[in-house]
């Protein structure tokens, strides 16, 4: 039997498999780099070993030091969570070889199924070879990992070679190997997976299906089980598929085969050796917990004779860190509070107070709601996500509710190309024009001399905020019977809230502060200052970072000096598991370049200034 446990991993997974370990009486072991020092997981589990460092190549991809942790702290068993080195078979054969119990496949089922060239290969598919105009449009795709990292579609042949080295670089970074190749882009199918169970009696169990079809930049943003709207014969065949995948490899524990199911037809994109971020939904339907399955198989243990039943629906959301309005830009800051309804599950890796780090991915939480209908599910879902209490940096909340509420989605109509479509209808925004307001005589009460209003009326003031990405003006005056705004009744007014009257509704507003940032329910605005600050200002021309990150690159021959074409790309920043390109506004002359691969920038950060011709 297993007595503890360590996490090879971070975020919210580790403190998800630390929830399942505690249900077990297994004691926990959290590794952490310097960034996580005080991070969640962290700090809810039984003992930490510090990995010395920031980015992942010196802390969470060290086999070795996790090993060393493994030991030092008196772990028996390792699991690899997701991402980082869950498919690295060198990384299993290292725990196993020093005598601890791995959670997860053998290293051969890895070594197989983790390399998706290899995968399929072994499913009797081959990569493209020598692509031509016929083939477009492709995709290069790494070999190793997943997540959407080294991943390029290509729709020109002139953009192949780039993509290759775009892709190779970025799949190195993040997985520790630069393998790449090319496979058909198959446009606007549907992303189904199968979640498969395998002990190590001989049991191969296919636990329905997932769809997966809404994704950003080849990551998944909305989840559910089961798949809907398949034909029972397709569900059977995909059923059938996964299980010899998975005996070919002599599989043991949980894993998932992917397909992209373009109508009828199913093409296999690939077998992941591990735990999905998505399994809550698989969990909900069959009323399992997939981690202490992992952990019950690891310690010898049969599958039970009878498989779960499916009962009911599923969906999960996750919310990021993001702007999809700014092509998903990640966010950083406090997460000064996060609070969803208890009638959903909440999976996360922060508490309220705790930084978003630019070194990691910007998934703040998972939100998943089970109901007896998928109808019921995605209502609850998107009820609870509109109504949760969210202060912090941007994030992705609107778009999820939007997404869930679209026809297309709530009819299981979607497929991988919803994104495309309807991006700009998803992050249109109608600002509440009333939470300004609201903003503003919290603030006047707060500041009320006397901790009242003045005995006699007062001439109009005047507050300004920034409120998506637009500045707002409101006015309001004090009075001897209180706060009083032009075509608003004013019922109530403390530090905490307002609630205001406009052609007969009333409206409640809750109010909260963290230094110059206000939210007014779901809404974030920026007190600005009454005049505005002229040194502020930027010159003509001047790019600046859109997100904290690292200068990954800058173009070859760009020097200060240089002529750039419009469009023509400049540098490239990453962080939190995305690239993002600086291109050239307009034609021109490169007048100053502020950054050197390496360098850390914040957001904001001038990096460089293109003066036009």
């Amino acid at each position: 039997m297993i007595s503890a446990l360590l996490v090879a991993n971070r975020g919210e997974i580790a403190c998800r498999i630390f929830r399942t370990c505690r249900e077990l009486g297994i004691r926990t072991v959290a590794v952490h780099s310097d960034p996580d020092a005080n991070a969640l997981h962290t700090r809810v589990a039984d003992t930490a070993v510090r990995l010395p460092g920031a980015a992942p190549a010196d802390t969470y991809l060290r086999a070795d030091l996790i090993v060393k942790a493994a030991l030092a702290s008196g772990a028996d068993a390792v699991h690899p969570g997701y991402g980082f080195l869950s498919e690295n078979a060198d990384f299993a054969r290292a725990v196993l070889d020093a005598g601890l119990v791995w959670i997860g496949p053998p290293p051969s089922a890895i070594e197989a199924m983790a390399s998706k060239t290899r995968a399929k290969q072994l499913m009797g598919l081959a990569p493209l070879g020598d692509v031509t105009p016929a083939d477009l449009p492709v995709l290069v795709k790494a070999a190793a990992g997943g997540g959407g990292r080294g991943m390029r579609i290509v729709r020109r042949l002139e953009d192949l070679t780039a993509a290759l080295e775009s892709a190779r670089a970025e799949a190195a970074s993040a997985f520790g190997d630069g393998e790449v190749f090319v496979e058909p882009y198959v446009e606007d199918g549907r992303h189904v997976e199968v979640q498969i169970l395998a002990d190590t009696h001989g049991t191969v169990r296919a636990l329905g299906t997932r769809d997966c079809s809404l994704q950003r930049r080849h990551q998944k943003v909305i989840e559910e089980a089961p798949a809907p709207g398949l034909p029972e014969h397709l569900t059977e065949e995909l059923h059938e598929l996964a299980v010899r995948a998975a005996r070919a490899v002599d599989y043991v524990g949980a894993g998932t085969v992917e397909f992209l199911v373009s109508g009828t037809k199913a093409h296999f994109l690939e077998m992941n050796t591990r735990l999905q971020v998505e399994h809550p939904v698989t969990e909900a339907v069959f009323g399992i917990d997939l981690v202490a399955e992992q952990i019950r198989i690891a310690e010898g243990s049969a599958l039970p004779e009878e498989p779960p039943r499916a009962r009911g629906h599923a969906v999960e959301a996750r919310l990021y860190a993001e702007d999809p309005a700014r092509d998903w830009t990640p966010q950083t800051g406090t997460l000064h509070r996060l609070s969803l309804s208890p009638a959903v599950r909440l999976d996360t890796g922060y508490e309220d107070g705790d930084p978003i780090s630019v070194h990691y991915d910007p998934m703040l939480a998972k939100v998943v709601a089970h109901a007896p209908t998928r109808a019921e599910a995605i209502r609850k879902l998107a009820g609870a996500l509109e109504r949760a209490t969210i202060h912090g940096p941007t994030t992705n909340r609107d778009l999820l509710v939007n997404s869930l509420r679209h026809k297309e989605f709530t009819t299981a109509r979607m497929d991988t190309g919803f994104y495309d479509r309807h991006l700009p209808e998803l992050t249109e925004h109608t600002p509440d024009l009333l939470a300004p307001l609201a903003a503003a005589l919290t603030d006047a009460v707060g500041r009320s001399r006397f901790g009242g209003f003045r005995n006699l009326p007062s001439t109009p003031q005047t507050k300004r905020y920034e409120m998506a990405g637009e500045e707002h003006e409101v006015h309001y005056r004090h009075t001897r019977q209180g706060l009083e705004a032009d075509g608003v009744r004013v019922l109530q007014a403390d530090a905490g809230g307002v609630v205001l009257e406009v052609d007969g509704v009333r409206r409640k507003f809750e109010v909260a502060r963290y230094r110059d940032q206000v939210y007014v329910g779901g809404v974030a605005l920026k007190s600005l200052p009454r005049f505005p600050d002229p040194m502020a200002q930027h010159a003509p021309g001047s790019l600046l970072a859109p997100m904290p990150g690292t200068v990954v690159r800058i173009a070859d021959g760009l020097t200060e000096g240089s002529a750039v074409e419009a469009g023509q790309l400049l540098l490239w920043l990453e962080a939190m598991k995305m690239e993002h390109k600086i291109t050239a506004p307009v034609k021109g002359t490169l007048a100053a370049l502020n950054v050197v691969p390496g360098q850390q920038v914040t957001v904001g950060s001038l990096l460089a200034v293109v003066e036009p011709t």
